[in-house]
């Protein structure tokens, strides 16, 4: 009756090995260490950055527990945050002696200290957010009217495009902020330009008026196209946001929209708030453009010349200057795909490259127009532009074409990563920052840490006192929960933040809740004179139906926390959703397995350990009542 096949022993013992596995990691802890990324894109961080690191701090007479390339960044770990201070400085001054052109992110961070084989089995430490590991904070206002005036600025454009292609003849395109103003001579060219916008601007409104002898049409953006806009650059600009952060890599980034205009983004373990802008600031602005190939520009090139009118001077990754046109082809916002590849009659590395259909139409205009000309593929980082690289235009192009020539591999891929990585489509500025030391971060894992185990704690000891041996199995159950709940969010490798650990204490006490039911059930079925096995049988049979109500309504509330909840809310809706799965597999599962384990294999069991079993009185009969292993055994 009260016997488990051995393949549910299996799965238990399964579940613990897996807990204990993804819970060990934290439990060591994390150690100070100094990360070095790159700062612009035509540096690489690789072995010799590892070994310029090492240098510079053997120079000074410092001692790194490890130094390692991690991705696209080098972390050098220590002892204590002294050293790690120190080393910083060393490494910011040997590696980026000019603090105005500096050409690495020297920047503090925590690193785990679990051992490899736990990380080879990919088993990390559940990453702390802000509040508990310390950090910056940051909140990013959009322009919303910048979007929008870049808006019009595309649609005028192709307005331009338009027209000329349908042999409308006007008197001046130009934008005032979101308004495009059209002139024409003549009455029935009007009346062409607003059918074309009609049938292909749906996302404009025009209003026509005589002003002399012209006619000027007026397009502004409607208002619902607007909307639509702004919620477009809100999600680019976090998207951007995130592949710039995360290519660099600095830690856990937190990067949330917060109102319709606002993006929060933090970075835990970063304590410099200027090294923290510099990250933001990484975000690029893409362009292509023609190459001045005239004398002039090509006199300019060999620096024996100025730099001709409408023409401006950059520099290439190898250092050669380039003089390049001002006027813009197109913008990283039209290019919608970038991988490296090779070619296939040559075999030589090459960027394939994926424009959307405005773009498609401009580029071949414009390489039909340029043929054996040069085009430059400008990055503009920090205000300052770099040519990544500036091919000759072989033949037309069209929606897709490549960049070929005299580049690597690692060149090829490290060219489509920028050019995938996008541009902002507004700017943003920095309305408010905030920064957490570790020290209180320390303080909040350590009050955290405190309540959840003197919550257990009380628990167990009442558990004990008043259901016995019960209440033992109770308490290993609900030990097993937290463990399990802390291996799951370990493996999903989520944030743990202050309302996390309040989920975590709440867990626990609703936890012991489906325990209390059982055992109140077994009770019951001892007090209406079932044998101890038969009351063990149904004490668990029937409590399931309850708990799973109970737990489902939870889940539910939990699930509306995760759906319509934000920052902190979130943070407590997951932990305490997931706090609720697993107490329904240890308090029902597991600890039935041990009631079974110890009580399912005896055969005439005459009492079980459940605590004070209070029997109603009868009429006419006397009551005894006991506690400890002849609890169960009325008479």
């Amino acid at each position: 009756m009260n016997r488990y096949p051995v393949w549910k022993y299996v799965v238990i013992v399964f579940a613990l090995l897996i807990a204990i596995l993804y819970t060990l990691p934290n439990f060591f802890g994390e150690a100070p260490a100094v990360q070095v990324s790159s700062s612009k894109s035509i540096v690489k961080v690789d072995a010799t950055t590892v070994a310029r690191v090492q240098q510079a701090l053997s120079s000074a007479g410092l001692t790194a527990e490890a130094v390692t390339l991690d991705g696209t960044s080098v972390r050098a770990r220590f002892t204590n945050t002294d050293t790690q201070l120190k080393a910083r400085d060393v490494i910011q001054t040997a590696l980026s002696p000019d603090a105005n052109d500096a050409s690495y992110i020297v920047a503090l961070n925590l690193l785990s200290r679990s051992p490899a084989w736990l990380t080879a089995i990919h088993a990390g430490p559940m990453y702390l957010g802000l509040d508990l590991r310390g950090g910056v904070h940051f909140m990013l206002q959009v322009d919303m009217q910048a979007a929008l005036s870049k808006k019009a600025e595309s649609l005028a454009g192709d307005l331009r495009l338009y027209m000329r292609d349908l042999n409308i003849r006007h008197s001046g395109i130009s934008r005032n902020d979101q308004v495009i103003e059209i002139r024409f001579r003549d009455s029935q060219t009007l009346t062409a330009a607003k059918n074309l916008l009609t049938d292909q601007f749906p996302d404009l409104q025009s209003t026509d008026a005589a002003v002399g002898t012209d006619y000027v049409l007026k397009a502004n953006i409607k208002p619902e196209a607007a909307r639509r806009i702004q919620d477009q650059a809100l999600k680019q600009n976090i998207v951007t946001l995130h592949n710039r952060i995360n290519e660099l890599g600095v830690a856990e980034p937190v990067i949330q929209q917060q109102g319709l205009d606002r993006i929060v983004v933090q970075l835990p373990g970063v304590q410099d708030t200027a090294k923290a802008k510099d990250i933001l600031g990484r975000t690029a602005t893409l362009e292509m453009r023609l190459v001045d190939d005239s004398s002039e520009g090509r006199a300019a090139e060999s620096g024996i010349g100025p730099v001709p009118f409408g023409s401006e001077r950059f520099l290439q990754r190898d250092g050669r200057p380039v003089i390049v046109k001002r006027q813009v082809i197109i913008t990283g916002e039209s290019l919608t795909d970038a991988q490296p590849g090779f070619d296939s009659q040559s075999q030589q590395p090459k960027v394939d490259l994926t424009v959307d259909a405005k773009g498609g139409r401009i580029m071949r205009d414009t390489s039909r127009e340029n043929l054996r000309k040069r085009m430059a593929i400008v990055l503009f980082e920090k205000g300052r532009g770099e040519v990544l690289t500036a091919p000759v235009i072989q033949g037309e192009l069209g929606n897709r074409f490549q960049i070929s020539g005299s580049m690597s591999v690692a060149e090829a891929s490290d060219l489509a990563l920028l050019l995938r990585a996008g541009s902002l489509a507004a700017p943003m500025e920095i309305i408010e920052e905030r920064t957490i030391g570790p020290t209180l971060g320390a303080e909040n894992i350590a009050k955290g840490f405190q309540s959840v185990a003197w919550g257990f704690l009380v628990i167990i000891l009442f558990m004990g006192c008043y259901y016995m041996l019960f209440g033992m199995f109770s308490g290993i159950a609900l030990a097993v929960n937290l463990m399990l709940l802390v291996a799951v969010l370990s493996m999903l490798q989520a944030t743990l933040t202050l309302p996390g650990m309040a989920a975590m204490a709440l867990a626990l006490g609703m936890a012991i809740d489906s325990n209390v039911l059982i055992n109140e059930r077994v009770r019951e079925e001892l007090r209406n004179g079932a044998s101890p096995q038969a009351a063990i049988h149904s004490g668990y049979e029937r409590a399931w139906a309850t708990i799973l109500d109970s737990n489902i309504s939870t889940l539910i509330a939990g699930l509306a926390l995760l759906a319509f909840g934000s920052g902190p809310v979130r943070g407590f809706a997951v932990v305490h959703c997931i706090g609720i799965l697993t107490s329904m597999f240890s308090a029902v599962f597991f600890s039935r397995g041990l009631v079974n384990l110890w009580y399912g294999r005896q055969k005439k069991l005459k009492s079980i350990s459940i605590g004070t079993i209070w029997r109603p009185p009868v009429t006419g009969k006397s009551v005894s009542a006991s506690t400890g292993k002849k609890s169960a055994s009325l008479k």
